[in-house]
């Protein structure tokens, strides 16, 4: 039957919120963090995912809401909007796919206004009764809404917040296990930082950036009235990019992202009392006391705790702001779920519409990811005035 795997999945996300691990300390076994809706932490755009998913501290553009709003503030122009569109998880299925709509509008020289809205269709899932006949076809989605607000500090600080609201809808009302189910909805916030400074570097101009997210900051959730509410992906994101002129047509940008869950790791419980906990901390507990539970709740200690940072390497090189080349490196631990990717990509800008397009590249065979494609579509609203037009 058609998408009964991701059935399976859409239900025992929704109901359990994940299964008990039970191990013992000094395992090294599989412990990975577990989040509803984590199609909020999937790169949505094709610039930041041709560069191994670091973006936190890359030049500002319309995609910025997603990665550092406080980027927002020293982006060129004074309105903008972008749209990117990616199949996923096709060597699975057919129809799953992302799609990202963000825009900005530049109030004056400090202060930007932005928002996004970030949509994922799960495909179409056939529900079945307890003897298989078809009940009804629904397609289980998810989109999160966001409005935010970036403004200058200083000449090379900037801010910023966003607001979000976050729906996620995966079995259409129906029951299940004599359990009425419902969309999950949640409120959440991101506050961020971007610094940078021109710098000289082998006698080349130069720029150093640096920057942070706090991403997801908000309430749990829940998809029915009996169950315990789940955390969705509260994250931390820190980052540097170096950016050096060649020449008067050539740049080239390194980057790295550094990304940790603000969410509680699963302890380790014991196989004869599956309520007993072993080794690790007790996961529920407030939103408050989940972040900073965050850093030292592993039930395998400090070295637990490194292995739940991921990593991400990106480099563009940029000829006459108009024809970019990309590529980058994603690591994620194997006991923390094993994403390991190459990526690549490229785009171009014409008279004021941006194009790019990246690819991705997992390291191990038959990957859920590989194949992955991004494409995205940007438009400079400002050029309009550059070129004298006043429609589109």
């Amino acid at each position: 039957m058609k998408n009964r795997l991701i059935t399976v999945i859409l239900i025992s996300v929704a109901l359990a919120g994940g299964g008990n691990t039970f191990g013992q300390e000094g395992s090294g076994e599989l412990n990975a963090i577990q989040t509803v809706v984590p199609f909020l932490t999937i790169a949505p755009d094709s610039r930041a995912g041709a560069m191994g998913d670091a973006g936190v501290a890359t030049s500002p553009d319309v995609y910025s809401m997603h990665w550092n709003p406080a980027k927002l503030a020293f982006i060129d122009g004074r309105a903008g909007v972008g749209i990117s569109y990616s199949p996923w998880l096709r060597n699975l299925v057919p129809d799953i796919n992302i799609a990202y709509l963000s825009g900005y509008y530049r109030i004056d020289e400090k202060q930007v206004l932005s928002g996004s809205l970030l949509y994922s269709s799960l495909g179409d899932v056939d529900f079945t009764d307890i003897y298989g006949n078809l009940e009804r076809t629904f397609t289980p989605n998810e989109w999160s809404f966001d409005v935010g607000y970036s403004r200058l500090f200083t000449d090379n600080l900037s801010g910023g917040i966003a607001f979000r609201m976050i729906y996620s809808n995966l079995t259409g009302g129906s029951y299940s296990g004599g359990v009425a189910t419902k969309p999950g909805i949640s409120v959440a916030a991101d506050i961020s930082l971007y610094h940078h400074n021109d710098i000289t570097l082998f006698t080349k101009d130069s720029e150093l950036a640096f920057g942070l997210n706090f991403s997801n900051i908000g309430s749990k959730m829940s998809y029915s009235d009996a169950q315990t509410s789940d955390f969705i992906p509260m994250n931390m994101r820190l980052g540097t990019a170096l950016t050096v002129n060649l020449d008067l047509y050539n740049k080239i940008t390194l980057t790295a992202d550094v990304n940790k869950l603000l969410v509680p790791t699963p302890p380790y419980y014991d196989i004869s009392t599956p309520d007993s906990i072993i080794a690790g901390k007790d996961p529920n507990v407030s939103v408050p006391l989940a972040i900073f539970q965050s850093f030292y709740d592993a039930p395998e200690g400090f070295k637990e705790e490194l292995r739940e940072f991921t990593l991400s390497f990106g480099a563009e090189y940029l000829y006459n702001n108009q024809f970019a080349l990309r590529a980058g490196y994603f690591h994620e631990n194997e006991t923390k779920g094993n994403r390991k990717y190459f990526t690549a990509g490229a785009g171009f800008k014409l008279s004021g519409f941006t194009v790019d397009f990246s690819y991705l590249m997992p390291t191990v065979q038959n990957h859920p990811l590989a194949r992955t494609l991004r494409f995205s579509l940007a438009f400079d609203i400002s050029s309009l005035r550059k070129t004298g037009t006043t429609t589109l």
